[in-house]
């Protein structure tokens, strides 16, 4: 499902991938290899809440490796997924990015999307990366964990009145305007409702969206970071957000 295009065509010249990261030792230079393959002139911005792990020393020998292209934010601790990711928004703001894509860092998410993310964010003003668009679907989840996801965006849809059928995935590009007119001081939410707070916003602030179909995988080393309370805050929060689109 798509938004009409917006009638402003651009150039996308400074993307910049932003990957929250807590205990990914296993996982971060297998990711940024696998990035900069798919696409070589990407930033990347990892933004990590104080792992225990290794996973910041193995970040900076990425930067060593990488110099001018790796960047990371450390924070105090583990603060939660959307507060990260509005770190991030901020730090690629103020530092001249026009493509802000959100990444998780466990190979859930392929990297050569993100050349089509791109090329699509010249056309519209964001980006989903569906599970449940035409073309794509999810890899290695059990029946319950999919039912979760689809009831998830089903229900949120219903009680927000959007057309996006991947409300709550995490693989998402953004324009840098697009952010601005979110605001992201504005965005209160965590988890998956962060995620559908995110598209629900630039749903009112006029945005063109378009679906990409992507397939999700299983992470293939560490532990999921989903849980039962990220579940209930997402099915209690669109309530709240509801109310945002009525003021």
């Amino acid at each position: 499902m798509a938004q009409s295009q917006t009638s402003q065509q651009i150039t996308i010249n400074k993307p910049i991938v932003i990957v929250p990261t807590y205990n990914e030792v296993d996982n971060v230079t297998s990711l940024t290899e696998r990035i900069f393959k798919s696409t070589p002139h990407i930033h990347v911005l990892f933004v990590d809440d104080n792992s225990k792990d290794g996973t910041r020393e193995k970040i900076q020998e990425l930067m060593d490796k990488h110099p001018g292209k790796i960047h990371i934010l450390k924070r105090a601790g583990k603060l939660g997924l959307g507060t990260a990711y509005i770190a991030g928004f901020k730090w690629a703001l103020q530092n001249g990015y026009d493509a802000l894509i959100e990444m998780d860092a466990d190979h859930s998410h392929d990297p050569k999307e993100l050349a089509v993310f791109i090329k699509k964010l010249g056309s519209y003003d964001a980006v989903v990366g569906s599970r449940y668009c035409d073309g794509g679907g999810t890899e290695n989840w059990s029946f319950i964990r999919k039912c979760i996801s689809v009831f998830g965006s089903f229900y949120s849809r219903m009680i927000l009145g959007l057309t996006i059928r991947d409300l709550t995935g995490g693989f998402n590009a953004w324009r840098r305007d697009t952010i601005v007119a979110i605001n992201p001081d504005l965005v209160a939410s965590e988890g998956y409702s962060f995620q559908i707070e995110l598209k629900y916003r630039a749903h009112l602030a006029g945005k063109s969206i378009v679906e990409s179909p992507i397939l999700f995988s299983e992470r293939r080393a560490g532990q999921s970071k989903m849980s039962f309370r990220i579940v209930l805050e997402a099915m209690t929060r669109v309530w709240s957000l509801r109310a945002i689109g009525r003021r």
